[in-house]
């Protein structure tokens, strides 16, 4: 797994690296460390599937010639940014209501296990992200907007398996976005999520929120 992880890392920072930013150069584009930190939590609590199907769309990406990151970050501009996305939606994979359906019912999930995570964990929570759509602005995009975004770059293979392991973990009663959380704080030193909570730790990601 720890190798697979390395892999898709290497990739995602490799098209981060080449996504143009207005205004040039973004401070986290320069921040290897937190960026490696993020995501690699995330993907430890992906399963061996998942990792994989992610992997190859990665590769098959760059063999294309297409930024998955960049596709990301045009995809999210559909609420933040509204008149920049339709310059750049034409160039965008559009897909159908089928698929757009299954999306939505990932998203409903995820911004459930968010506010369960805000009940239980408000100081770090109101550190990070907005949770709601309804709350982005042009320069601060919810977490439920960036899982959109990146969802909408994931092959219809690799929603479709990272669907199943959502809805495997809410049957198994267990929260996806706590369990990447928990690693975020363990990485910069907290012995567990309560331990960050009573220090009202820095911002952290609290997932779908893994890099600026």
């Amino acid at each position: 797994m720890e190798k697979l992880i390395e892999q898709i890392i290497e990739l995602e920072w490799e098209f981060f690296q080449s996504t143009n930013n207005e205004g040039g150069t973004a401070s986290c584009q320069e921040d290897h460390q937190t960026f490696v930190i993020m995501r690699g939590a995330q993907f430890s609590c992906f399963s061996r599937e998942l990792l994989q199907s992610w992997l190859r769309d990665l590769q098959r990406a760059k063999e294309e010639g297409r930024n998955l990151i960049a596709e990301k970050y045009a995809r999210m501009m559909e609420s933040t940014a509204p008149e920049r996305y339709r310059e750049l939606a034409p160039y965008l994979i559009q897909h159908n209501a089928e698929r757009l359906a299954i999306t939505e019912e990932i998203i409903k999930i995820q911004v459930e296990w968010l506010m369960e995570c805000q009940e239980r964990y408000p100081a770090i929570i109101a550190k990070a992200r907005p949770i709601h759509t309804s709350e982005d602005t042009p320069y601060d995009t919810s977490a439920e907007t960036y899982l959109r975004g990146e969802l909408g770059t994931y092959s219809d293979e690799t929603l479709l398996c990272y669907g199943r392991y959502v809805v495997s973990l809410k049957k198994e009663g267990q929260n996806l976005n706590e369990m990447i959380c928990e690693k975020e704080v363990k990485s910069y030193g907290y012995l567990s999520l309560d331990d960050a909570e009573k220090q009202e730790a820095d911002p952290i990601s609290v997932s779908m929120s893994t890099d600026k």
